[in-house]
């Protein structure tokens, strides 16, 4: 058996600088003291194992050299002789990868330097980390840094809404600000970004002869928290900054916050993941569907269709030759969002042809953008009854801004449709409000 110092003197080696077999192998010669024959070709053999991983770990390049026939060969062979002559000590330091390299991000090389940035002391940065998840075990609720709201849309459906308290709420708006804004997402994604809306989202399909829509599973809890955290080693952080930065940005959910919830739904909330309520985990669930939205976007162009993604809204349209093949390309775009870690809820998944009504986010993209028939009949018929018999009579739902609530409702239409949102701006101004 590999003697274990000797294991760990050299995953440092492996993970602590350039990443080629000729720097990797003189690291590995200045720990043990002497250049062996069989340290370069071990580090093409970790290189070609590690090729999907572009910033490894210590733990899992140890992982390797414990797993590796060779090492262990050369190792035994010359075990009177193999010891650590200098344990490498390397001050940690950026390394984006290459696309990141044009990133303006904030030059963060030590949990000192991070906490100083956020503005806190290194503890309270541990803390609201929380890397251990004691907030999740055994924290006391006024001590934890979520709110909690369990939503049922039915039986079958249940939502976390998980919203941090003030402090991290802060810290995590500075990362938001001072990090996340400052990289480019896809051009297909339209949630979440600054320019973008549901507008932009459902422009390129208006007028189609079919339109694919299909709806991710749980799109912010199916974001584990290992994928964030490689995420900002991707972007050059070192692995203790990484570590702290997607602690920041995940949560695991409290047991006894669930109340007859089904245990698979404890399960994934009970992870690392990405709470939906935190002000980051709209920017990095776009940043972790990059991948995904580079695949389906070349599957759409391979049949001539367009694509574009609202959050977990996926959608596809084309013309007759797109539409000959929808049912098969479904499958192939599903299929495709399987490997990179989302799944698709297949029972919402539509083929819309332009006989039927095409709708998209709440709106129906069949010939022009609009609004759908009954949402505007509704909102016309309690803007009537509001001047008729008073605000108060039709606020059923006790909505504390009331006339903020149906002034926003009105501008929403008036944003997708002009002359609607015209007459529905007049019943609005007869309104007598208390």
């Amino acid at each position: 058996m590999v003697k274990r110092w000797i294991v760990n003197a050299l995953a440092k080696a492996f993970v602590g600088g350039e990443a080629t077999p000729d720097a990797i192998a003189e690291r590995s010669a200045k720990a043990l003291g002497k250049r062996w024959r069989w340290l370069r070709p071990l580090a093409v053999r970790y290189l070609q194992a590690m090729a999907a991983d572009l910033h490894p770990r210590e733990r899992e390049a140890a992982r390797f050299l414990r797993a590796d026939e060779g090492f262990r060969k050369a190792s035994w062979k010359h075990r009177r002789k193999l010891k650590i002559e200098n344990w490498l000590y390397e001050p940690a330091r950026m390394e984006p990868v290459a696309a990141a390299k044009s990133w303006e991000l904030p030059r963060l090389e030590t949990a000192g330097e991070l906490a100083n940035w956020l503005e806190v002391s290194v503890r309270e940065l541990e803390w609201f980390a929380d890397l251990k998840g004691l907030g999740r075990k055994k924290g006391e609720a006024r001590l934890r840094h979520y709110s909690y709201r369990v939503l049922r849309k039915d039986a079958a459906s249940v939502r976390l809404i998980e919203a941090p308290k003030r402090r991290l709420k802060a810290v995590q708006r500075r990362i938001l600000s001072g990090i996340l804004e400052t990289i480019p997402v896809h051009d297909a994604a339209h949630g979440f970004r600054k320019g973008r809306s549901i507008q932009t989202f459902c422009a390129p399909h208006l007028g189609q002869r079919v339109v694919l829509k299909m709806d991710l599973r749980d799109f912010f809890p199916a974001i584990s928290g290992a994928r964030i955290q490689g995420l900002f080693r991707t972007m050059g952080y070192p692995e203790k900054v990484a570590d702290l930065l997607g602690g920041l940005c995940t949560h695991c959910a409290p047991r006894e916050i669930w109340n007859g919830v089904d245990w698979e739904r404890q399960m994934l909330y009970g992870r690392r993941h990405l709470p939906q309520g935190a002000p980051t985990s709209p920017a990095l669930a776009n940043f972790c569907a990059y991948h995904v939205d580079c695949r389906l976007s070349g599957l759409a162009d391979a049949v001539g269709a367009r694509y574009t993604r609202y959050a977990d809204d996926v959608v596809f349209s084309g013309d007759a030759a797109f539409e000959r093949c929808a049912e098969r390309f479904s499958i192939q775009a599903a299929a495709i969002l399987s490997e990179e870690g989302f799944a698709v809820q297949h029972r919402k998944t539509r083929i819309m042809r332009r006989g039927v009504r095409q709708h998209l986010a709440g709106l129906v993209v069949n010939e022009r953008l609009n609004v759908r028939r009954a949402d505007f009949d509704e909102l016309k018929a309690i803007l009537t009854n509001c001047g008729r018999y008073g605000a108060a009579s039709q606020n059923r739902l006790e909505h504390p801004e009331f006339r903020a609530h149906l002034q926003g409702r009105v501008a929403f239409v008036a944003s997708v449709h002009v002359e609607k949102g015209r007459k529905l701006e007049r019943l609005f101004e007869q309104i007598k409000w208390d």
